[in-house]
């Protein structure tokens, strides 16, 4: 099965690409949504990170605290370290257990969905690299808008992350997000044919 990373800065509108795979049958892994359950209540993981960091960045009920992390670990790059080498290992798993089910029910391609594909070695599930690309003036407007934060603290988290240059370097397929979302279903509806033929591609080799 062909495997195709989806990645982007914030605000450059993964879960908007992603939806329209979704609507076009496709299945999506959201890393995201993995890096959540890893540390759910009653997870090995949670209790690692409370014996860590203390019951601070725990909620009273039970959840983590993600805001009260991210404080921590956002300027102490020993601290960072220490919660990457948890869960990333543990992410990795999972989506290597939702991929390998996917390719046993003979999807022909899955996309998975990650703002960190290229930062962490999740690029080596990966056969093609889509990125949603959007120009950086747009994606500080766009997160001031979803998330209520000040240009400052969208221009420290974008410092954090790839640039826009380096993100692109390594695309295989690029979706512009600079229109609307009836652009973006149109560019994601004439990419999938594209990715159904590198799948089958894909499948011949191994035959």
């Amino acid at each position: 099965m062909l495997v195709a990373g989806l990645t982007g800065g914030i605000g450059s509108g993964k879960s908007a690409a992603s939806a329209c795979f979704t609507a076009l049958g496709v299945p999506v892994i959201d890393a995201d949504l993995v890096a959540r359950q890893v540390v759910e209540p009653g997870s090995d993981a949670l209790q690692k990170i409370a014996a860590h960091f203390g019951q601070d960045v725990i909620r009273a009920d039970g959840q983590l605290d993600r805001p009260a992390l991210r404080r921590i670990v956002f300027d102490k790059e020993r601290e960072r370290n220490w919660l990457e080498a948890l869960l990333h290992p543990l992410i990795r798993e999972s989506i290597l257990d939702t991929l390998e089910a996917l390719d046993a029910d003979g999807h022909p391609y899955a996309v998975l969905a990650s703002p960190l594909l290229l930062e962490t070695d999740q690029h080596l599930l990966i056969n093609q690299v889509i990125v949603v690309d959007v120009p950086e003036q747009v994606q500080v407007e766009r997160t001031m808008a979803r998330d209520g934060i000040e240009e400052a603290q969208v221009r420290q988290i974008l410092a954090a992350q790839l640039s826009r240059e380096e993100r692109l370097q390594h695309a295989d397929q690029v979706l512009d997000n600079s229109g609307t979302e009836e652009q973006l279903q149109e560019a994601v509806k004439a990419l999938h044919p594209v990715l159904l033929a590198l799948a089958e591609a894909e499948s011949g080799d191994h035959d």
